[in-house]
Formats: structure tokens, sequence, C-alpha cells
């Protein structure tokens, strides 16, 4: 079987079932809720740490 190069080629892969598209999507919002929390959280304690942070010693 020959392919020409201007047509891709079709490679097998992981098909998700409707389910599965939705588990992993939760999933997805789940992460990135857990990290814009924890962004929050750093900005929260360094803004109430306010110039402190800065002066520290070596």
């Amino acid at each position: 079987m020959t392919m020409s190069m201007d047509q891709p080629q079709k490679l097998p892969g992981i098909v998700l079932t409707a389910a599965q598209k939705k588990s992993q999507r939760e999933r997805s919002i789940a992460i990135a809720l857990s990290l814009g929390v924890l962004v929050v959280l750093f900005f929260a304690v360094t803004m109430v740490k306010g110039p402190l942070v800065l002066m520290r010693p070596m």
C-alpha cells in the first residue's frame, strides 16, 4: 500500500466514550480550580506578609 505525501495517515487511537469524556472534563475542571485556589492562597499570604517577605536574613 502506497501513501502519497499530501494525504495524512490515519493512526489508530484511543476513542473515549461519552462517560469517559465527561469524567475527564470534570477532573480537568477540578485540577484547574485547585490550582486557582492555590494561586489565590499564595497571593493572599504574600499580601498579608507584605514587604517583610523581602527583608529576611540571607
